[in-house]
C-alpha cells in the first residue's frame, strides 16, 4: 500500500471513457454518459482502481441543471442523475477496503462548454455563483459521497463562491484550483486563493489540478503554507486544450517520478486529471509505494 500520509486519486475520466470509445463531442462531455452509458463509466472507475487509485472522481465535473435543461432534462431526472453519477462509483469500489468516493464540482466556465474554466471572470457575482453551484452541490451531498471536490476553480471569487455553497452539506470539500504562471487562470495571487481554507474546518485538503505537472511543486508548497492543511495536487497531462478546435494540443510530459517532489511540498492526495490515464496512476502509485 501506499505511505500512510498519502493517498492515490484517479485520472482523467474523460480520457479513460474516450479510450472505451465513447463519443463526447457533447456539451455535457462525461456527465452524458449518466443516462446513455452508465456502464462505461462504471468501467472506466474500475479501470482506474486496477491501477491502484484510492479515491474515485465522479462523472459529474460538467453536470448541472442548467446544462441538462438545455437538453431537455428536467430538475427531478437532473437529480437522479447527479446522485448516479455517486453510486456508479460506489458500485465500482465493490466493498474494496480503504477507497474514497469524491463527488466532482466543476465551475461554472465547464457548463459553458468553451474553455471558460481555463479563464474564470465570467461577469457573476459571488453570490450569483453561489446559487449556480448550491443546488448541484446539495443533490451530490444527498448521495453521501466521501468528499465534495471542488476542481479546476480558474478564480478566488469562484473559490468563495462553491464554498459558501457548499456549507452545511456535513460533507468535507477539498479545493483545487487550475492555474497557471504560479496564479490563477484569472491572474490572481495563488496566496489569496489558498487562503480562503485556513480556518475552514470543512476544507478537508486544497490544492491544484489541471495545470501543468512543472506548475505542481511550488504551489503545493505555498498551499501547505498558507493555509496550514492537507494539499491535494492532480496536473494534466501538460497538454494544452484547444477550445475552438475542441482536443489537446502538445505532448505529455506528465512524469510519475515527479510525485517525491510533491509529497516533500506538502502534497497528501496525489493523481493525475486530464489526459493522465490509468498507466500514470499506476506509476503514482508505484512511486508512492516506494515511500515517495
Amino acid at each position: 500500500m501506499p505511505d500512510e500520509g498519502a493517498l492515490v486519486l484517479d485520472g482523467g475520466l474523460s480520457n479513460q471513457l474516450a479510450d472505451q470509445g465513447c463519443d463526447l463531442a457533447d456539451p455535457l462531455w462525461t456527465a452524458r454518459l449518466l443516462a446513455d452509458e452508465p456502464e462505461q463509466i462504471l468501467a472506466a472507475h474500475t479501470a482506474y482502481l486496477e491501477a491502484g487509485a484510492q479515491v474515485l472522481t465522479t462523472a459529474s465535473y460538467q453536470a448541472t441543471y442548467e446544462g441538462f435543461a438545455q437538453r431537455g432534462v428536467g430538475r427531478v431526472e437532473a437529480t437522479r442523475l447527479l446522485r448516479r453519477s455517486v453510486e456508479l462509483a460506489r458500485r465500482a469500489v465493490a466493498g474494496r477496503l480503504g477507497v474514497r468516493v469524491a463527488a466532482s464540482v466543476g465551475p461554472y466556465g465547464a457548463m459553458l462548454a468553451d474553455g471558460s474554466e481555463y479563464r474564470g471572470r465570467y461577469g457573476l457575482s459571488v453570490r450569483e455563483l453561489e446559487r449556480f453551484h448550491r443546488l448541484r452541490i446539495e443533490a451530490l451531498a444527498a448521495a453521501e459521497p466521501d468528499v465534495l471536490a471542488l476542481e479546476t476553480v480558474p478564480d478566488v471569487d469562484e473559490g468563495e463562491a462553491m464554498l459558501r455553497a457548499a456549507e452545511g452539506t456535513g460533507v468535507p470539500v477539498w479545493l483545487s484550483y487550475t492555474i497557471e504562471g504560479g496564479r490563477t487562470r484569472a491572474g490572481q495571487r495563488l496566496e489569496d486563493a489558498f487562503a480562503l481554507a485556513a480556518g475552514r474546518d470543512e476544507v478537508v485538503a486544497v490544492g491544484v489540478n489541471c495545470c501543468a505537472p512543472g506548475e505542481v511543486t511550488d504551489a503545493v508548497r505555498l498551499a501547505a503554507e498558507v493555509s496550514g492543511k492537507p494539499v491535494v495536487a492532480y496536473p494534466n497531462s501538460g497538454e494544452q486544450w484547444d477550445a475552438e478546435g475542441r482536443r489537446w494540443v502538445g505532448g505529455s510530459v506528465f512524469d510519475p517520478g515527479l510525485v517525491a517532489g510533491w509529497r516533500q511540498a506538502g502534497a497528501r492526495l496525489v493523481g493525475g486529471c486530464c489526459r493522465v490515464g490509468p498507466a500514470g496512476i499506476a506509476g503514482v502509485a508505484a512511486e508512492l509505494r516506494g515511500g515517495g
